[in-house]
């Protein structure tokens, strides 16, 4: 059983509102009814500015405060190598060029809410049983704390339930939602991405991640890229990618990929030829892990729907000159839900 998105949409809507699942419900999925509204209810996060926050003594005590950016924030050496035991008063956090009071600081592998996108278009055939192993060592090299959905795609798009579940870290359940649907047909990556994006609003976790499995085309989608990356920017989402490419299909749009990482703070990888998907998709993975999570509540609360520019800096004595990756900014915006229905799972 899986969560399709409708043939069309005349706005902009996008993946994870009560409305548009009611509207789609039928007398066979009637029974989910109440899973969603509770998910919907108990793990949506707000859009861009959450309730929480966390000393920073190293405690990890959790109160309620509102207004709230948090920030993923990966630091590495001219190795490229991660940077462990960094303390707060090693970094400084600009937002449209004006420092902020950090108030989170949380150093250690976070649990995180991931989407797994694939592609299951026609170009994409002879490719699926190498992301089923991709996922499976995702899933292997994860928190086991962390919670999974997927997100299938081609002319259509798809959240597979779990054996119910909309969540999982099972490899034999992500394994059974990746293989519900065939490839065959267009590409509709923006339209997924989407998806993908709004269903992590019913994630009981704070960190959030999508994982895009494609060769980077789209033919088929309703939305356009501007659109998508105003999407990610208000969700506060990290975007990785593992592109497939490669190929002489001239549908294949690397470059796409690329961009969508750089613009929300992950990252775009392009196995070559004899390289194991399944390293990268560890890697991706251990990136996720080797994260430090910054939080602070912006000075300048008026400009709600302008986008706000991100700056993090990092300076620690005996390590040298640090790399920082994180988002590049983000958007204020009223909490967006998910358009997407439950359909038969099997296409």
């Amino acid at each position: 059983m899986s969560i399709s998105r409708p043939a069309s949409r005349e706005s902009f809507f996008v993946i994870f509102t009560l409305d548009s699942y009611k509207h789609s419900l039928d007398r066979r999925h009637f029974f989910l009814a109440p899973l969603l509204l509770f998910l919907g209810i108990a793990g949506s996060s707000r859009s861009l500015m959450m309730e929480r926050s966390t000393s920073v003594d190293g405690q990890a005590k959790i109160t309620v405060t509102a207004n709230l950016v948090l920030l993923p924030v990966n630091v590495t050496d001219a190795r490229g190598t991660f940077v462990s035991r960094l303390k707060l008063e090693d970094f400084r956090v600009y937002e449209d060029g004006q420092l902020q009071k950090v108030t989170v600081f949380e150093d250690g592998d976070t649990p995180v809410t991931v989407g797994l996108v694939v592609d299951h278009s026609r170009s994409m055939g002879s490719k699926l049983l190498g992301v089923v192993t991709a996922v499976s060592s995702f899933a292997h090299s994860s928190n086991p704390q962390d919670e999974m959905f997927v997100v299938d795609f081609n002319d259509d798009v798809s959240i597979e339930l779990m054996r119910g579940k909309a969540f999982s870290n099972d490899t034999k359940d992500l394994a059974e939602a990746l293989t519900a649907v065939s490839a065959r047909g267009r590409t509709a990556l923006y339209d997924a991405v989407s998806e993908g994006l709004h269903h992590l609003q019913y994630g009981h976790l704070e960190k959030k991640a999508l994982v895009i499995i494609s060769d980077g085309g789209d033919n088929a989608s309703h939305l356009k890229y501007s659109q998508v990356l105003a999407q990610a920017r208000q969700s506060q989402s990290l975007i990785y990618s593992i592109a497939l490419v490669g190929s002489a299909d001239e549908e294949e749009n690397p470059g796409l990929l690329r961009r969508l990482c750089k613009d929300t703070g992950g990252i775009a990888y392009f196995p070559r030829e004899g390289e194991s998907v399944a390293n990268v998709s560890t890697e991706i993975a251990r990136d996720l892990r080797e994260q430090y999570t910054l939080g602070y509540t912006p000075q300048n609360m008026q400009r709600a729907d302008a986008f706000r520019k991100i700056e993090v800096k990092v300076s620690a004595q005996g390590h040298g000159k640090l790399r920082v990756r994180t988002r590049q900014g983000y958007s204020p915006a009223a909490e967006k839900q998910p358009t997407a229905q439950l359909g038969s799972g099997t296409r």
